[in-house]
């Protein structure tokens, strides 16, 4: 089973505009709503008795059941018959919305998130059906919102069904995102071909094993004077003014097209990266810890996360074998004898004293994370005796998955 998600652009006419933004509001009550109830049932049980706060306090009934994902879906339900705005909205449209507080409270509870919060504004919401042949030729039909006129710029592929839709709502307009789903087994990427190792970094946004150096695009770094031009405009707007509003919704628009621009290189440099080799090896992080130093701002101004997740798909879609390796001491470490070599940030140049190699300290460290990889793979490729993956068997895997070799997720 492959599922793909395929994003087209809108534009609904100006009742089915009214109707979704009616929805987006609604779905954002009914999840604060069940959200107070959770969070109150909560703080009933866990002040003490003669500690209780001087502000407030929710006194809840001893017995009283502990509101779970089932239950509230139930009162939603219920709900439905008497508030005319709730039953309005597609019944699981709602549903989801259920889901999704759910999913949050198990990330607080399994992954160590924080408490959920309450949402301010809600950006979409999700049809988890789909009726039969849903994509016309210019058109989607959406539940209980009819037939929206879309910008189909690529087709589904074949063997393809469009099984859920989720509908956003972005400075730029509306997008609805489709759910692809086939019956097709794909057997995993044997490591064989050709392999390089790629260091990321903020001096460069790649270094491949190969010694090509990447330059990185400082999206946000360099926009921050047209922000602040932007945003002092708003200042000087009456508040809760439409020309406010406007002013806001051009700072948006400029977030937007920041995301996109790095979006867009990601993908590229992805491709670029797929097209030199077989295997390609990449470094594990602690992305969060990285966020939080003093370089913060600049780590995630490269989207280290996001370019790493690309590259893991568009490596899958191309036949490429990607994996990642241990991080540490990958910049300590000789490439070619192995040797420990010491060295701080301010030192930008590998130079071994044990076997006299040198090059970039970046190159070094891509080169390291080759050996690695290929270490942790050497075996399966030793076992399986695989010959190197060529480029036209490449474009075969990619076909048979979505048809281009080129097409992106």
């Amino acid at each position: 089973m492959i599922n793909l998600t395929y994003e087209y652009r809108i534009y609904p006419d100006a009742q089915q505009r009214e109707l979704m933004t009616q929805w987006l509001e609604t779905c954002r009550k009914v999840y604060n709503y069940a959200l107070g109830e959770r969070r109150d049932w909560i703080k009933s049980r866990k002040c003490d008795i003669n500690a209780c706060s001087l502000h407030s306090e929710y006194i809840i009934a001893v017995d009283a059941p502990k509101p779970t994902y089932y239950q509230q879906k139930r009162n939603l339900t219920a709900a439905r018959k008497v508030i005319p705005t709730i039953g309005a909205v597609h019944s699981q449209v709602l549903q989801d919305v259920m889901g999704r507080l759910e999913k949050a409270f198990n990330a607080l509870w399994n992954a160590g998130h924080g408490f959920p919060r309450f949402k301010k504004r809600f950006r979409s919401f999700t049809f988890p059906q789909l009726g039969k042949d849903p994509i016309g030729e210019r058109t989607i039909k959406l539940p209980s919102i009819g037939e929206v006129t879309a910008t189909v710029h690529r087709p589904i592929p074949d063997g393809f069904e469009a099984k859920q839709a989720r509908v956003i709502l972005r400075p730029s307009g509306w997008y609805v995102q489709l759910i692809l789903e086939a019956n097709l087994e794909i057997p995993d990427i044997i490591p064989s071909g050709y392999a390089i190792g790629i260091d990321v970094g903020l001096n460069s946004f790649v270094a491949t094993s190969e010694g090509e150096l990447i330059a990185r695009p400082r999206f946000f770094v360099e926009s921050q004077h047209r922000l602040k031009e932007l945003n002092r405009a708003i200042s000087r707007k009456k508040n809760g003014s439409k020309n406010q509003q406007k002013a806001r919704q051009k700072v948006a628009r400029f977030y937007e097209r920041i995301a996109n621009r790095r979006k867009d290189f990601h993908r590229k440099t992805a491709h670029h990266l797929c097209d030199q080799a077989g295997m390609v090896f990449a470094e594990e992080l602690n992305l969060k810890s990285l966020a939080k130093g003093m370089l913060g701002k600049h780590c995630l101004d490269a989207g280290w996360g996001e370019f790493l997740d690309a590259l893991k798909w568009v490596s899958w879609k191309r036949g490429v074998y990607f994996s990642k390796v241990s991080a540490s001491g990958t910049s300590q470490e000789c490439p070619a004898c192995s040797a420990s070599v010491k060295k701080d940030l301010s030192v930008r140049v590998h130079h071994c004293p044990e076997c006299g190699y040198q090059t970039d300290r970046d190159v070094a460290s891509g080169q390291v994370i080759r050996n690695r990889g290929l270490t942790t793979v050497g075996h399966i490729v030793d076992a399986c005796g695989a010959e190197p993956v060529g480029v036209a068997m490449k474009q075969e895997i990619s076909r048979a998955i979505l048809g281009s070799p080129r097409s992106t997720r």
